[in-house]
């Protein structure tokens, strides 16, 4: 079985998060998306919503399966036998740092990476944007999934 691994944060999931992964989705038996965890930092939503909504919003696709990850990524390969990372790459500046995390990976534990070009629709597109506009009332909408904007509309009335 031919798996790969989409990570993040996913603080929100966007559109362009769902693009990388459905295109991954296609080309591997098996795809995990990895919220990857890091405690040093307070996400806008908690992990439980995100792995909720992720899973909800890539159901269509069957072969998606969702977890919360703390630690390297490479040791979540390792446990799963994941021989393979996708990452989209919106900018040449993106690429700076991709490369030298998926030479650090490759050599920590033979994990590939492999690098998919963002669809030119999405290249702007980051969570941190997604959630900056939203804070100060902007529409989100044609970004994110209707329910990932259901869930930030909610969030962002309780703050």
């Amino acid at each position: 079985m031919r798996r790969a691994v989409c990570p993040g944060s996913f603080d929100p999931i966007t559109n362009g998060h769902l693009d990388i992964i459905s295109r991954a989705s296609r080309l591997y038996d098996e795809v995990y998306v990895a919220v990857m965890i890091n405690k040093a930092k307070k996400g806008l939503l908690e992990v439980d919503e995100r792995l909720d909504l992720i899973r909800q919003v890539t159901a269509e696709y069957g072969n998606v399966r969702v977890e919360a990850f703390h630690g390297l990524l490479v040791d979540f390969c390792k446990q799963r036998d994941i021989p393979a990372i996708v990452k989209g790459l919106r900018a040449v500046s993106d690429f700076d740092y991709e490369l030298q995390m998926a030479q650090m990976n490759i050599g920590l534990s033979g994990v590939e990476t492999l690098f998919v070009p963002t669809n030119p629709t999405y290249s702007f597109l980051s969570s941190s944007l997604v959630k900056e506009v939203a804070t100060w009332g902007g529409d989100v909408s044609h970004l994110v999934p209707p329910l990932v904007l259901e869930a930030l509309n909610k969030r962002l009335r309780k703050d």
